[in-house]
């Protein structure tokens, strides 16, 4: 499918593109449910976002090891680290001496309150420059796995009150994706057995993140919009309905600070352990504000960072003046880029290409 392209439709139409790519919608029905036949059955709704192309062909993305990304090579002797040179001298160090006297003891907690000093720098600071990573995303895919705190989006076409979502992982890795898109079998305490179902692809289409200048005097501001190319139109497109996944939508959005509190209930957002860590050129940007537009897209690069989605539009030509296309009008589901790049084993495609519940 590719990114698609937009046609600006008039001639000063106040939009810049920031990013282009594809986006992709998935709900995951609720525990112990085999199937979801409406919006009561399911319990998550996400968003995964492949940026293409933009602005800017490289962006910032905080370091696989201080997300989740990188929780899988945790423990993994073998994973690269940034410092993984240093880190290995320091084991050596240690297995010279894995026994001794108070010196080794001293030794022991001297490196240990090194490395903790150097973990918390890396999470929280960008003067060692460990914060960040850089992405070239017209040559190797960054995703990130959103999701939506109401299990919908917002009607494009009608006005309501902002819906609230985060970012859950932000990761070059495919497989990572994939991981987060299964089912899963655990056991609790309380309930016994339970059952995870696979999360169900919903959706695919391209979607651009622009900003939108008002005359002199009102304040710029960002959109997310985007425009379907599965299921196809003929389709039943039950479950898209009832989620709000129109064929086109346009949404303000806006990044929350994650040094305020979210203001209404609603938005109080996610624990202060999953909170996003913003570079200080980031962080910066807001100053005494709750939100700021989403200026850079770079700010979605980092797990944790929340944003409201408000409802636009479910015309993008005729608020914007930019009339976005898909690769094709005739979409062929051999050639969806979800199933290449996911697999028809990791999630079921029903909705996707035929518009029903399962």
């Amino acid at each position: 499918m590719g990114q698609g392209e937009e046609v600006k439709t008039r001639s000063d139409p106040q939009v810049e593109i920031q990013e282009r790519g594809e986006i992709f919608f998935f709900y995951r029905p609720k525990v112990n449910r085999e199937e979801a036949h409406s919006a009561d059955d399911v319990q998550r709704m996400y968003i995964v976002l492949r940026p293409e192309s933009g602005e800017r062909q490289i962006e910032e993305k905080q370091t696989p090891d201080s997300g989740k990304e990188g929780a899988k090579s945790e423990h993994n002797p073998s994973s690269s680290h940034e410092d993984k040179g240093e880190n290995d001298d320091e084991n050596r160090r240690l297995k010279k001496h894995p026994e001794g006297g108070h010196g080794t003891k001293v030794q022991h907690l001297h490196i240990f309150s090194i490395l903790c000093v150097k973990t918390y720098y890396m999470k929280y600071f960008d003067s060692w420059n460990l914060i960040m990573q850089e992405v070239n995303i017209e040559k190797e895919p960054l995703l990130r796995f959103i999701v939506m705190g109401k299990k919908s989006l917002p009607d494009p076409g009608k006005k309501s009150r902002p819906f609230w979502g985060f970012v859950e992982l932000v990761t070059t890795k495919i497989d990572d994706i994939k991981d987060a898109l299964r089912g899963e079998e655990y056991d609790t305490a309380t309930r016994g057995h339970r059952h995870k179902p696979s999360a169900r692809a919903l959706g695919e289409g391209v979607y651009r993140i622009l900003r939108h200048k008002y005359s002199e005097g009102k304040k710029m501001h960002t959109h997310l919009v985007y425009k379907l190319e599965l299921p196809p139109k003929d389709k039943e497109n039950e479950p898209q309905e009832e989620l709000n996944v129109e064929r086109e939508g346009s949404f303000i959005i806006q990044i929350k600070s994650p040094e305020q509190g979210g203001g209404r209930s609603e938005f109080q957002g996610v624990g202060n352990k999953r909170k996003a860590v913003f570079p200080a050129h980031f962080q910066g940007q807001f100053g005494s504000k709750r939100f700021v537009p989403a200026d850079p897209p770079d700010f979605l690069n980092y797990e944790g960072c929340e944003f409201l989605l408000i409802s636009a539009s479910d015309d993008i030509e005729e608020e914007l003046g930019l009339e976005l296309y898909t690769e094709t009008e005739v979409p062929d589901p051999k050639c969806s880029d979800l199933v290449k790049t996911f697999g028809a084993d990791v999630t079921p495609t029903a909705p996707l290409f035929e518009g029903t519940w399962c």
